[in-house]
């Protein structure tokens, strides 16, 4: 009966992805059935980790993230959790190999949020990054090479300045709530409160190196792979572009969004560049 438990698990990582983000759910359906579910579970791991510190509020953060890091890894361990996330966490974690010290550095980023505010430096900005987004492409991306050791490490950066990239244009898009609503500023030595367009062009700068870097290694994932995280990449590629168009006054002041209608105009152009093998 564990089969259907772990399936009941699974539905539950798959409506949780669905819930907190329809875009990075429309990604995942466009990648190999194989691999899909694995990756549902890696997203509803990181996201229950994630609000805990970004939205209980009225809860005591560090009780419940302590309780969730020590259920976690007792479900790696026993290779099974009453927790549904943690159940389809540790399923993929088992399943694919994936290294402990990958998920040790994610938790020791959220549990950074809990008490750090602001970020001095650019090595504590980039070891924050690592933790919170780099090692998630990487948990990925072992899904993806299913056990290509040298596969793995030869798309390893490429994976990595993807998760930057993302987690970067996520921190500009979400100035006004990280800054006003939980008082972080992510972005080293920048004056969130008088953000220029010199100060937007220099992080601009920074993520668009990082796609570049990214676009090389999308190109050499595996089949089952390479149109879902395109199609993610495309998207982000499109919200920062709109973030570029945006006078820096207002980014901080709004939350930029790509309309439903271009997100299916991108979905499309995607498929048509897989189909005729253009990536």
């Amino acid at each position: 009966m564990k089969a259907l438990f772990d399936s009941v698990s699974f539905d539950c990582s798959t409506q949780v992805t669905k819930a907190y983000s329809t875009s990075f759910s429309s990604a995942v359906k466009m990648l190999g059935p194989s691999i899909r579910q694995d990756i549902y579970n890696i997203y509803g791991f990181v996201r229950f980790a994630d609000e805990i510190v970004d939205s209980f509020h009225d809860f005591d953060k560090k009780a419940l993230l302590d309780k969730f890091e020590h259920d976690l890894y007792e479900a790696i361990s026993s290779k099974i959790s009453l927790n549904p996330i943690l159940n389809s966490f540790q399923y993929t974690v088992n399943k694919y190999n994936i290294p402990n010290d990958l998920i040790a550095a994610f938790m020791k980023s959220m549990r950074q949020d809990l008490h750090q505010q602001v970020y001095h430096s650019r090595e504590e900005y980039q070891e924050y990054i690592y933790g919170s987004a780099d090692v998630v492409g990487l948990m990925c991306l072992k899904v993806f090479v299913n056990g290509d050791t040298n596969k793995y490490n030869e798309l390893k950066d490429g994976a990595m300045r993807l998760g930057s990239a993302f987690q970067k244009v996520n921190f500009l898009r979400d100035l006004k709530a990280d800054f006003e609503e939980l008082n972080r500023t992510y972005f080293p030595n920048t004056n969130l409160t008088h953000l220029d367009e010199k100060a937007k062009k220099e992080i601009i700068t920074d993520i668009d190196a990082d796609f570049d870097a990214a676009y090389l290694a999308i190109k050499q994932l595996p089949i089952e792979a390479r149109f879902g995280v395109y199609t993610a990449y495309r998207y982000y590629k499109r919200l920062l572009k709109k973030l570029k168009a945006t006078p820096s006054t207002e980014i901080k002041n709004t939350r930029i969004r790509v309309p439903d209608y271009q997100k299916l105009e991108l979905l499309a152009r995607c498929y048509v560049k897989y189909r005729l093998n253009l990536l």
